[in-house]
C-alpha cells in the first residue's frame, strides 16, 4: 500500500514534473554554452599524398581554425598541436578533386573535452598531375656596374645546377633558374658572395639549400694607345757640335690599364738619341731610345734609328 502511494505521488502531475526537468536541462546547456569561449587562428594545410601526384595549380593553402571550449581548455591547447591536412593517399590518377580539410589533434589538444573545432573552408578543390624531377643550370643575375676601368674576367657558381621538382606541365617548360641580384656597383677586386636561387613558380620545389656561392674575378681593363708626333730629343751632345736629324718626330704604341692610359700625357723625352760619344763632325746612324712609365708595356715604336748629321756649333763661344 505504501509503495502504491509512493508511485502515485511520483506520477502525480507528471507532465509538469517532466517539463521542469527538461527546462532544467535546457538551462544547464545554455549556461554551459554561455561560458564557452572561442579562439580563431590561421594555419597552413598539409598535403598528404603518395608522392607520385602533386598539385598542378594554385589552391587554398591557408584555412581559418576556430576552437570553442571553456576558457581553461582553450588556454591549455597549444595552437601548434592543431593540424589540418588533405588526404590524397588513395588518389592514383591525375585530375581535379574536391577534398575535405581534416583535423588532427596532437600533444596538448589530445583528450581535451569539450573542444569543438571548426574549419573554414571545410573543403578545397585541388588539381593533381604526375610529379616530375630534373636538373637545370643556374645563371647569375647582375645589378649595377663595376668601377670604371674594370671588367669581370670570370666567375663560378656553386652549385652550378640544381634539382627541381613539381607538376609535369610546369617542370617541362623550365630550362634554367637565375639567382637573386648580385650587386656589382663600385666593385674593383675579386669578391665572394651568396645569393638565393629564384623559383619561377610557387608549385615548383628547388632541392638543396636554395642558395649558391658566387665567386667573381675582376681586373682592370687593358687598352692599347698610340702616341704620335712625339719629338725626338738629342741628349749628351758636346756643346761644340750641333745635330740635324733626318727624322725629328716619332710614335710609340703602349699597353696598360684603361684608367692609367686615359690619363697619361707624354712628358719629357719619350724618344731620344744619345750623342754623348760623338767626338767628330760627320754623319752617323744612331738608335732611338724609348722611355715610358713602368706601369705601361711598350709594344712598338718608330723610328728605331735616325741618321744624324753632326756639324760644328757656330753658336758655341768657348775658346
Amino acid at each position: 500500500m505504501n509503495v502504491r502511494r509512493i508511485f502515485e505521488k511520483i506520477i502525480e502531475n507528471w507532465p509538469a514534473k517532466v517539463l521542469a526537468v527538461v527546462l532544467a536541462i535546457i538551462l544547464s546547456v545554455f549556461h554551459q554554452i554561455s561560458t564557452l569561449v572561442e579562439d580563431s587562428f590561421s594555419i597552413p594545410i598539409k598535403i598528404e599524398n603518395s608522392g607520385y601526384l602533386v598539385p598542378a595549380k594554385p589552391y587554398q593553402k591557408i584555412v581559418r581554425v576556430t576552437l570553442r571550449s571553456d576558457e581553461k581548455n582553450i588556454n591549455s591547447v597549444d595552437r601548434a598541436d592543431i593540424e589540418v591536412y588533405v588526404d590524397l593517399l588513395k588518389i592514383t590518377e591525375p585530375g581535379s578533386y574536391k577534398m575535405p580539410v581534416l583535423v588532427r589533434k596532437t600533444g596538448t589538444a589530445v583528450g581535451v573535452d569539450p573542444l569543438e573545432i571548426n574549419i573554414n573552408p571545410a573543403e578545397i578543390e585541388i588539381d593533381l598531375e604526375y610529379k616530375m624531377t630534373k636538373y637545370v643550370p643556374v645563371t647569375p643575375n647582375f645589378r649595377g656596374y663595376l668601377e670604371s676601368g674594370y671588367e669581370m674576367v670570370s666567375y663560378t657558381l656553386d652549385p652550378s645546377q640544381v634539382e627541381i621538382e613539381g607538376p609535369q606541365s610546369i617542370i617541362t617548360s623550365v630550362t634554367g633558374l637565375s639567382t637573386d641580384y648580385i650587386e656589382l656597383t663600385g666593385r674593383k677586386s675579386n669578391f665572394v658572395t651568396t645569393s638565393r636561387i629564384l623559383s619561377t613558380d610557387p608549385l615548383m620545389v628547388v632541392r638543396g639549400s636554395g642558395v649558391v656561392e658566387f665567386r667573381g674575378s675582376i681586373q682592370e681593363l687593358i687598352m692599347i694607345r698610340n702616341f704620335e708626333q712625339l719629338p725626338i730629343s738629342v741628349i749628351g751632345l758636346n756643346s761644340r757640335f750641333a745635330a740635324k736629324l733626318s727624322i725629328t718626330q716619332g710614335a710609340v704604341r703602349i699597353e696598360g690599364s684603361q684608367n692609367a692610359l686615359e690619363n697619361y700625357t707624354p712628358m719629357g723625352s719619350v724618344l731620344s738619341i744619345d750623342c754623348s760619344n760623338i767626338e767628330h763632325t760627320g754623319t752617323v746612324t744612331l738608335p732611338v731610345a724609348v722611355a715610358v712609365p713602368l706601369q705601361f708595356e711598350l709594344i712598338r715604336y718608330e723610328p728605331m734609328e735616325v741618321t744624324v748629321t753632326i756639324e760644328p756649333n757656330h753658336g758655341d763661344t768657348r775658346e
